[in-house]
């Protein structure tokens, strides 16, 4: 691969994959707009692993936690409130499961194109910015118990579709649910390493069977990439989410759902 491709895309999914503004879309999008060729699967692997690991790295000490009170009733102890999230994000994580296994084929052939993209964006941008403008945003994401968090889970399974935005979906969800801006972010954090990890797996049974060849150093460079502008990412918005609210991103949303209406609507 160029290495500039390399870059674009690496940031590309680095800096989207936890904005709620959609990286399949972008990732789709870059390619189609810049006449570049197809990255490859083995690429789109690299820069998921390297997404998972600036979560994962963000939020350890709130992952040994999860883990610890998930696995405590196993050893007879109480799961307490650190096991009962973790459980919760089990929950919230079926429904996308599911329907990821069942719609697979149409989310990789008809829903990549970008007039879906462009509604979704569009649509999807909307319901966010009425969230955050309507919901009540009361209390924190430890508040949540399983009708809330399978609400979550059942808008995350919507994040199939590209364009929607699996981290926006989730916040959306969140919002409507009465929780503030960085609890909703928190929550939608914590439920993206599974996915990340189970849509990781799946892809890595495709490469597997393609047998392509693989060309480690870009793979390599994607993920670290990757990994440091998610890192970035994540941290930045959770510290200015509070202070900017959803509407900068609603409006890229809608700017650039027009725009490909303009460009690939007949």
């Amino acid at each position: 691969m160029d290495p500039l491709h390399i870059v674009a895309l690496a940031l590309v999914q680095g800096l989207t994959e936890f904005l709620p503004i959609s990286s399949s879309a972008h990732l789709i999008l870059v390619p189609a707009l810049t006449d570049w060729p197809d990255q490859g699967l083995a690429f789109d692997i690299a820069v998921h692993v390297g997404t998972l690991v600036a979560v994962l790295g963000y939020f350890r000490a709130d992952v040994l936690r999860l883990v610890r009170g998930g696995i405590a009733p196993l050893a007879g102890r109480p799961a307490g409130a650190d096991g009962r999230m973790a459980w919760l994000i089990v929950l919230a994580t079926i429904p996308v499961g599911l329907a990821g296994l069942e719609f697979k084929d149409v989310v990789e052939t008809t829903l990549r194109d970008p007039v879906v993209i462009a509604w979704a964006s569009i649509g999807f941008g909307v319901l966010l910015w009425i969230s955050d403008r309507f919901g009540p945003r009361l209390r924190d994401e430890t508040t949540l118990r399983w009708p809330g968090a399978l609400t979550v889970g059942l808008f995350q399974a919507l994040a199939l579709i590209p364009g929607t935005s699996r981290s926006g979906i989730t916040m959306t969800a969140g919002l409507f649910l009465g929780l503030d801006r960085t609890a909703a972010a928190r929550f939608s954090f914590l439920l993206a390493m599974p996915v990340i990890a189970l849509s990781g797996m799946l892809e890595g049974l495709d490469l597997f069977e393609a047998a392509a060849p693989v060309q480690w150093s870009a793979l390599l460079s994607g993920a670290v990439l990757a990994a440091v502008s998610a890192w970035l990412c994540i941290h930045y918005f959770l510290r200015f989410i509070t202070r900017i609210g959803m509407t900068p991103f609603v409006v890229y949303r809608v700017l650039l759902g027009v725009g490909l209406l303009v460009l690939f609507a007949h």
